[in-house]
């Protein structure tokens, strides 16, 4: 390598000699603060992550919807967190920390939830993202948490993102899929009450949510027998709207009308659909994966003749038999007494439990990859949830049991799956 000498570096700059040195000095000087100012924002950053770390708080966040179409889900999610949140910072915290749950708006909207997610790892240095809501945010937030090495705990959806097989080490979650959802439906349509694969139908939104429910449909009903997928029938409508017109007038026009129609949808539209449906005089029996928020879907439609079941993730919200029912009910009380029970509420509450219990058994610092380690560590655990639960390194989802309500009574109960075959018929079950 040629060797420069300083006379020579010196004759780059057009400055006199006395010009030069004072030229170099300047450079020093401004080299010296940049590479200060750099040392200080990086301190910053370290004294903040430090702080997030090691201060008397544990920082959450979720990117959910809390307005449009959707927010009913974001909010009773929300609400669920903040029940068990509530419960642990009343005897004063994790380990002497309180749990804070930064909430921001992504109105089910995909494009949204990049921003909230980058603003919640980044600006407020979260610990974990918890209880997002959505397949198609999923898409967006997967990735995300992935790239960012950010735990994306307990999503609210079944989609198959968010279940990769190896899973990914930033992805845990707690409910059961969609995919289980749908074949405990069809395995009662089709093996209780006799339905033949071509007899039922779909209706979904139309994006990865709904798209992807009705791949998982179709390669559940093809191990039931179906030959030929065109045979069923597949109608939809745009994800946050109530554009549902279409997908009745598809059913009214089919050649042999469904006896069953599978939805995979949010609860407005789907509420606008059975309407439309019993309105035409359709009367197939409707089947719901636990996404639309059986609470809200009752709400929204309101009287009606209609034969409707829908799987949920989590037990019957008003049984007291079951511990962990009974502390939330308490819980709920106290945070919010307003409040009525309900499904999508009490599986946030469920999931908060699971992450605090992972956080009580983390004897330092809970940083995000200790978090991890405290989930993957729990192996088979149990809340009071009558139900075994079991995470590790190799399974990052808890519960894989499904349970069928029907609507009866404004309001959705437990149903049998014995009494499936009743309400194919339009009977009343016993």
């Amino acid at each position: 390598m040629q060797k420069v000498s300083y006379r020579s570096f010196l004759a780059k700059f057009p400055y006199p000699v006395h010009g030069r040195s004072k030229a170099l000095r300047s450079l020093s000087l401004l080299s010296g603060l940049t590479i200060l100012f750099l040392l200080i924002a990086l301190e910053n950053h370290q004294a903040t992550a430090a702080e997030t770390v090691s201060s008397t708080e544990i920082v959450l966040g979720m990117s959910s919807a809390l307005t449009g179409s959707a927010q009913n889900l974001g909010k009773d999610v929300q609400r669920g967190i903040l029940t068990a949140f509530e419960r642990v910072n009343r005897h004063g915290g994790v380990h002497g920390r309180k749990l804070r749950l930064i909430a921001l708006d992504d109105g089910y909207e995909p494009a949204r939830t990049m921003p909230n997610m980058r603003e919640l790892i980044h600006k407020e240095n979260v610990v974990a993202v918890i209880g997002n809501v959505g397949t198609p945010n999923a898409i967006v937030a997967v990735p995300l948490a992935n790239e960012e090495k950010s735990l994306l705990f307990a999503s609210f959806s079944g989609g198959p993102i968010l279940r990769n097989d190896p899973p990914d080490r930033y992805v845990i979650n707690f409910r059961a899929s969609y995919g289980e959802e749908i074949a405990a439906m069809f395995d009662a349509l089709i093996d209780i009450a006799g339905l033949k694969p071509e007899e039922i139908a779909f209706f979904t939104q139309r994006d990865s949510y709904g798209d992807g429910g009705f791949t998982l449909g179709l390669n559940t009903l093809q191990s039931h027998g179906l030959k030929d997928t065109r045979a069923v029938l597949h109608v939809g409508y745009e994800r946050n709207t109530l554009a549902v017109e279409g997908a009745v007038a598809d059913l009214l026009m089919a050649e042999k009308p469904p006896r069953a129609v599978v939805m995979v949808g949010a609860y407005a539209p789907c509420a606008k659909f059975v309407r439309l449906c019993r309105d035409s005089d359709l009367a197939p029996i409707f089947l719901s994966v636990s996404f639309v928020g059986s609470s809200s879907l009752a709400n929204v439609l309101g009287d009606t003749d209609a034969h409707i079941i829908v799987t949920q993730v989590v037990p019957y919200p008003s049984d007291d038999s079951i511990p962990l029912v009974r502390e939330y009910h308490a819980d709920l009380e106290t945070f919010d007494p307003s409040a009525k029970p309900g499904f999508v509420d009490f599986e946030g509450y469920t999931d908060a439990r699971i992450l605090i219990l992972a956080l009580e058994k983390i004897p330092g610092s809970p940083t995000c990859e200790a978090v991890i380690d405290a989930l993957e560590g729990l192996g088979h655990f149990d809340i009071g949830l009558g139900e075994p639960l079991y995470l590790s390194r190799s399974e990052h989802q808890a519960c894989h049991r499904v349970w069928p309500t029907a609507l009866k009574g404004g309001q959705f109960v437990p149903f049998p799956w014995s009494g499936v075959a009743a309400l194919v018929k339009g009977e009343t079950p016993p």
